[in-house]
């Protein structure tokens, strides 16, 4: 159903920051916590002696405590004391390969000795005084593939998120989409239109009018397990378009890590990294707030989908020439999954 030999976002730092988290990836349920020198550390969410919760505890001098027997549990799945009881019998639990980076953490929930911290793909944005990023996370009940499918096609916007970046020309303006190794790339150009109200703001937060035609830009960009970067934006008319100088546009890149949880659940991380008036922290939290009520337009749309197609198995989709994105992702998806049912390695998450 997904790929497990890879990594995926599963927390932000700030979600273990004062007690464990229990969350479910891919179908595994793992407790993440801050261990020895406050170390991210990721633990089956098990505990050896009565199957309790980990996550129910807490956390004692870089020890995950069980909140129900106190048994003590370490970074690598071995139980370290109890009290009154001898432990060294315990039977060990998983333990999982998991990094802090870019602002998120990351799990491997597959088999931890191909784990490589070096496929962790890169944000350019991270850490770069140049951009700003703000985001959230939403948890949906949809298969995370309807997710892909969704990012991958940006013309439900006309309709779905018709009162901020939705407009007719997004309907008008057809798509390519290309594949390029395990990278699908879905592009769109529209010249000389109006910008919708979020690019309108948008504008004038980068010291633009907004009255003024515009060339607008969305270039989705689906890498495997599940990670769809987009980068949108709009530029005064004349100027490059895309290639316009930061002075003449206002650029983004939508960032999604979309995390299975089931087969019909995920946690989405969504975000935007900006890279005009990066200092205005007030722009920043309006930014967030205001995609956070797009997303969240999604999240209804698909939970309906999902359910829809729960009760109704039998019935084939239709594929036309604007989900081609979808499409190629799935194949990709397909392929990857075969792989690693045989034994061919890790999969790549270069974003």
């Amino acid at each position: 159903m997904f790929p497990k030999n890879t990594w995926y976002v599963a927390a932000t730092p700030n979600e273990i920051d004062e007690k464990p988290l229990g969350r479910t990836i891919c179908g595994e349920r793992i407790a993440f916590y801050r261990g020895e020198e406050n170390k991210v550390a990721a633990v089956e969410d098990f505990c050896p002696h009565r199957g309790a919760p980990l996550s129910l505890g807490y956390v004692s001098e870089g020890k995950l405590v069980c909140g129900y027997h106190g048994l003590e549990m370490g970074c690598q799945g071995k139980t370290i004391a109890m009290p009154g009881q001898r432990v060294r019998g315990f039977p060990a639990i998983k333990a999982y390969p998991v990094v802090e980076r870019y602002g998120f953490i990351w799990v491997w929930p597959g088999d931890a000795a191909q784990a490589d911290e070096a496929k962790i793909p890169h944000m350019a944005w991270y850490d770069n005084p140049e951009w700003a990023y703000g985001g959230g996370l939403y948890h949906i009940n949809c298969d995370y593939r309807l997710m892909i499918d969704n990012l991958m096609d940006l013309t439900h916007e006309t309709y779905v998120h018709a009162s901020s970046i939705g407009q007719k020309e997004i309907d008008e303006t057809p798509c390519k989409t290309t594949v390029e190794g395990d990278t699908v790339v879905t592009s769109r150009f529209m010249s000389g239109i109006q910008p919708p109200p979020f690019w309108q703001m948008a504008l004038r937060a980068n010291h633009l009018a907004d009255d003024v035609p515009v060339d607008r830009w969305q270039i989705c960009r689906f890498t495997p397990p599940s990670h769809v970067m987009i980068e949108v934006g709009v530029a005064h008319q004349g100027h490059g378009g895309y290639d316009a100088p930061n002075d003449k546009k206002a650029y983004s890149v939508v960032v999604d890590f979309i995390t299975p949880e089931t087969e019909t659940s995920i946690h989405y991380f969504w975000g935007m990294a900006r890279k005009f008036n990066p200092a205005d922290k007030a722009l920043t939290a309006s930014i967030r707030e205001g995609q956070g009520k797009i997303f969240g337009e999604d999240l209804e749309m698909l939970e309906r989908q999902q359910q829809n197609l729960l009760a109704h198995p039998e019935r084939a989709l239709l594929m036309l020439n604007i989900d081609a994105g979808g499409v190629q992702s799935r194949k990709i998806l397909e392929r990857v999954i075969a792989q690693e049912k045989q034994g061919a390695g890790p999969v790549s998450t270069s974003v």
